[in-house]
Parts: structure tokens; sequence; C-alpha cells
């Protein structure tokens, strides 16, 4: 019988789910905003150097200008995710290796079913381990 999350799952992975969006969001914007400066600095260089380029539309300019920043928001915004998700993949299997390692200790094995209870009765220790990761991964950014 497949098992249905509990709520405090549910309400755990939309918190992960915000907290994604919100990182991905910062991490967007800067990658914007440096490759918008990064493909003006390389415009700019293009038109001062190199006459046929100088002669150039402004459009096409804005063109080049633009597709940069369209490079750095996902790129960015995709590098900042893989970070965010590094670190939570990392906690997780912290949170699972101990749970594994104190079951084994009770005697008990452990199954998906023993590690939920587990992280329940445990839930105050792992709220730390997770402000922490979230911490971490803040500063790093």
């Amino acid at each position: 019988m497949p098992h249905s999350a509990t709520m405090q799952e549910k309400q755990r992975r939309e918190e992960h789910q915000q907290r994604a969006y919100e990182i991905q969001l910062a991490g967007g914007l800067q990658g914007a905003a440096r490759w918008t400066i990064y493909g003006a600095i390389a415009c700019a260089i293009g038109h001062f150097s190199y006459p046929p380029f100088a002669r150039q539309t402004l459009a096409l300019k804005g063109f080049l200008v633009s597709s940069a920043s369209i490079f750095g928001l996902v790129i960015g915004a995709d590098n900042h995710l893989l970070k965010f998700e590094s670190h939570l993949r990392e906690a997780e299997n912290d949170i699972r290796r101990q749970a594994r390692s104190e079951l084994a200790q009770q005697g008990k094995i452990a199954s998906e079913t023993e590690i939920r209870k587990w992280r329940e009765a445990n839930q105050e220790k792992l709220k730390a381990q997770a402000d922490a990761a979230a911490a971490r991964v803040t500063g790093s950014s």
C-alpha cells in the first residue's frame, strides 16, 4: 500500500520549494546584472576598437547585451539552485544516516516508516540542523 506523506512532510516540502524559488530568483537577478555589465563592456570595447562593429545598428548591440543578460539570468539561477539542492541533499543524507544509526542501536530496522517516526520524535534537533544548513547556503551565495 503506498504511503501518503504526513502533513509535516508536505509542509517541509513546500517550505523547501518556496526557499528554492527565492534562492533561484536572487541568483537569477545577480547573474543577469553581472552579465548585462559584461555584455555592455564587450559592446563598448567592440564599438571603440573595431570599426565594422561600430557601424552596426543599435538594435544589434542591444540584442547582444540582452542576450548576455538572459544568459546570466539562466546560469545564475541554475547555479544557485544547484548549490541549494546540494546542501539540502547533504543535510537529508546526514539526517537519514543519523536515524539509521540510532534506530540500529535500538534494534529496529530503518524502514521509511521508522525513519519518519524517528524524524518526528527528533524534530527540534533536526530543525536546528536545517537552519544551520540554510545559513551555510545563504552565506556562500
